[in-house]
């Protein structure tokens, strides 16, 4: 299974997507969310569009919706995710809008930044749960201290850890994936167990998981790979230590052979593989990547750390959807109606059942816990959880030739951390740059 948010954009496809949404901001109207009533017993049809990658989760909030009242019918359309940006921003262009969005929290920066999505900053202080809801999922949608999106679907990358392999290797778990040192110790040991048994592993062919699960390491010491604010931002790449203590990190597990030889070439079309079948000890990875894929036994010797940095500190990427109504919606008040509901912790508590997380911190409750263990860690820590916000990320880190993983690829296989660093900061800034103007 590959990672729900690894669907690329083409460089090409994403160029056009930017040039409809410059050319059209501002010209379809934000709902009126003052208006009396709003978002109370709207009726109709609510036409939502969801991420392919999304859909079970999504159709499974609907079909509750649908359970709960007779006054609004949902139409979910699903967009594959390499064409989602291109086909919304086409849609914005063409003035015939769906009123309710389930969007790439990544993506969701963009249309905000476009001036595309309705502001629900009100609304959403109404709720007044601000301080549950996931804060990686709102500062990507967030513009000049606005809210133009709401958290929905949480798909948060995290450290699954074979605690029969620890065990038997005679590690603390805890202590072994506290830090570098510790990781690298442990690695060794689980290795040195069997033939075909292997401390970690990751997909070296593969932008978007590589990012979805490497950069966590480095922005758990509080440091990003990208500085600035949007329309401003470049490259944070040389001098960046974290980052530098990372690839060496990588790149030591690689010319050690404490990962499986097929890391090189993995696409994480058999991302999960190893790590299902009880050969690897550690694996940075998501929820719905391990839990549809694993046997009953796996998940109950199963353990979720947040990953570290090089000394310490946790971080995950704050992966999934948020919810966004776009200018020129014709039924925002039953969009609104339907968001709410979406948010309520009853719904959110039913997220596993589709492999994604919750994104309300209050949903871990001893119960959730009991039935979903591996998705609490996240949960308890959600203020750890972060990605970037920016208007290039997928330029960066999910396009095959972007300067992402030739980084990581150089440092990690060929050891040429100093070169690789020093050329992916200079593509950086040309990307950044580019993408801001």
């Amino acid at each position: 299974m590959e990672l729900t948010r690894r669907q690329l954009l083409t460089l090409a496809g994403t160029a056009t997507a930017a040039a409809v949404l410059a050319g059209c901001g501002g010209t379809l109207r934000p709902a009126d969310i003052t208006a009396p009533g709003f978002g109370e017993n709207a009726t109709g049809t609510l036409n939502l569009w969801c991420r392919s990658e999304t859909v079970n989760g999504t159709q499974a909030v609907v079909d509750a919706f649908h359970q709960a009242q007779d006054r609004i019918r949902v139409t979910v359309t699903p967009i594959p995710g390499g064409q989602y940006v291109t086909k919304l921003a086409t849609a914005i262009r063409g003035g015939h809008v769906p009123d309710v969005v389930d969007c790439d929290d990544i993506n969701s920066t963009l249309f905000a930044y476009r001036d595309a999505f309705t502001d629900l900053t009100p609304l959403i202080e109404e709720l007044g749960i601000g301080d549950a809801l996931s804060p990686g999922h709102l500062a990507l949608s967030t513009r000049d201290g606005r809210y133009y999106g709401v958290p929905f679907i949480g798909d948060f990358s995290v450290l699954f850890c074979n605690t029969e392999l620890f065990e038997r290797a005679g590690l603390d778990l805890e202590r072994s994936t506290a830090d570098f040192d510790g990781i690298l110790e442990a690695a060794r040991a689980i290795t040195g167990l069997d033939d075909g048994v292997y401390g970690w592993t990751y997909p070296g062919n593969s932008s978007g998981a590589l990012g979805f699960t490497v950069q966590p390491h480095v922005w758990a010491t509080g440091r990003d790979l990208i500085a600035g604010e949007v329309g401003d931002q470049r490259g944070d790449i040389v001098g960046n230590d974290p980052l530098r203590r990372t690839l060496e990190l990588e790149h030591t597990l690689w010319a050690e052979e404490l990962v499986p030889p097929g890391s090189f070439a993995d696409d994480a079309s058999r991302w999960s593989a190893d790590y299902v079948a009880g050969r690897i000890g550690m694996f940075p990875a998501g929820y719905g990547v391990v839990v549809p894929n694993a046997d009953p036994e796996l998940l109950a010797r199963s353990q979720v750390v947040l990953l570290p940095g090089p000394d310490g500190g946790r971080s995950f990427f704050d992966g999934g959807d948020n919810l966004c109504i776009p200018n020129g919606a014709e039924n925002a008040s039953a969009a609104w109606e339907f968001i709410r509901f979406a948010l309520d912790v009853q719904q959110q508590a039913r997220m596993p059942e589709g492999f994604f997380s919750p994104v309300r911190s209050d949903v871990a409750t001893p119960e959730f816990a009991e039935s979903y263990p591996l998705a609490v860690p996240p949960l308890e820590s959600l203020t750890s959880g972060y990605a970037p916000t920016t208007l290039a990320y997928n330029l960066i880190y999910n396009q095959q030739d972007g300067p992402w993983l030739r980084m990581f690829r150089s440092a990690v296989f060929d050891g040429e951390v100093d070169a690789a660093m020093q050329e992916a900061q200079t593509t950086y800034d040309r990307i950044l740059r580019q993408a801001q103007a």
